[in-house]
């Protein structure tokens, strides 16, 4: 986690960014080979606490670096709330973006549920496994570790969930690009059906604010369409090796189900109500009319029942849905 702040302007542009990757990159993938029983749950196991982290590190020749934005956590209490929240138990497929050394992966199997944990940094992804073997051998066969930049994920390429009719994501995020990883995952995986991250505090206060708020955005809208986002909780800096700069929170997304939420009523689509939500925002202190001139004829206000002296950061994702609508049916 980088413990610089993302500022709005920041977190736009990565948001627009990563709805429109593309990026099929094939994911280099290693298993665990520990013999153990299937579905086992993990007692008896054990959790890391600092004394662990700092010697798995020293041992793999580990040093947390800020280009992955990596802070590490050592509260074995801290991993067991964030997976209580969660809400994970035997029967589930989670999905874990930047494992670490393994605290929160620990943590996750000792429900006895099945995961995928990816991870982007070479060395700290081939010593993820040996972690669990030693500290959890009995559930290691429950546990495949993937070595893949996270924005390059897709169905193609990460095909663990394919047989899921819903799967969980459940990660310390790197604070410098949660935002983009967790609109990317949504958008290419239509069976992410929930998420409980630890973000950047201020980052939470976004992905969960509500329209009229100075820090409601693009994010807090383009996570709307997907479904229901809300903070449960703040965490403090001492839980992390280094510790970081900032305070982190715990957001719980839960997705629309099918047949819900604005995708099932957008005539438009996602990509041009998406489209709007960036041009408001980008202009977010000028009235509608004016941040929308371009893109939006003057009658599709009056057609969707908007006012055009509004300003962007008034409206839920429903009024931008019905705007990009009425402009579609006026031509624009």
């Amino acid at each position: 986690m980088s413990a610089h702040d993302e500022h709005r302007a920041a977190e736009t542009a990565a948001t627009s960014t990563a709805a429109a990757s593309a990026a099929s990159t094939d994911a280099t993938s290693t298993t665990t080979a520990v013999e153990t029983t299937a579905g086992a749950p993990s007692a008896g196991g054990h959790l890391l606490g600092a004394a662990d982290i700092r010697r798995i590190a020293a041992d793999a020749g580990i040093s947390p670096t800020k280009k992955f934005g990596q802070n590490f956590v050592i509260d074995p209490g801290t991993v067991r709330r964030i997976v209580r929240e969660a809400g994970v138990g035997a029967d589930d497929h989670v999905l874990e973006v930047g494992p670490g050394l393994g605290s929160l992966t620990l943590a996750i199997l000792e429900t006895g549920a099945r995961m995928t944990a990816v991870e982007i940094d070479p060395p700290v992804a081939q010593r993820l496994p040996a972690t669990i073997a030693e500290f959890m051998p009995q559930a290691a066969d429950r546990l495949r570790v993937v070595r893949a930049d996270a924005l390059t994920l897709t169905p193609s390429n990460l095909p663990d969930f394919d047989d899921d009719a819903s799967f969980t994501l459940v990660a310390n995020l790197p604070y410098n690009v949660a935002t983009p990883i967790l609109l990317t995952l949504l958008e290419r995986f239509d069976n992410l059906g929930s998420f409980l991250v630890m973000v950047q505090k201020e980052v939470a206060d976004r992905l969960s604010a509500q329209p009229g708020s100075k820090i409601y955005g693009t994010p807090s809208v383009k996570l709307a369409w997907y479904g229901v986002a809300k903070s449960v909780g703040t965490i403090g800096r001492n839980v992390f090796w280094p510790a970081p700069n900032v305070d982190s929170a715990l957001v719980r997304f839960d997705r629309h189900a099918p047949g819900e939420g604005p995708a099932a009523h957008a005539k438009a689509g996602r990509e041009a109500a998406f489209a709007l939500i960036d041009a408001a925002f980008g202009q977010r202190r000028k009235t509608l009319h004016a941040a929308l001139r371009k893109v939006v004829p003057e009658g599709a206000f009056a057609k969707a029942g908007i006012d055009m002296t509004r300003r962007g950061e008034t409206l839920t994702v429903d009024e931008f849905v019905r705007l990009a609508d009425a402009a579609k049916e006026l031509g624009a």
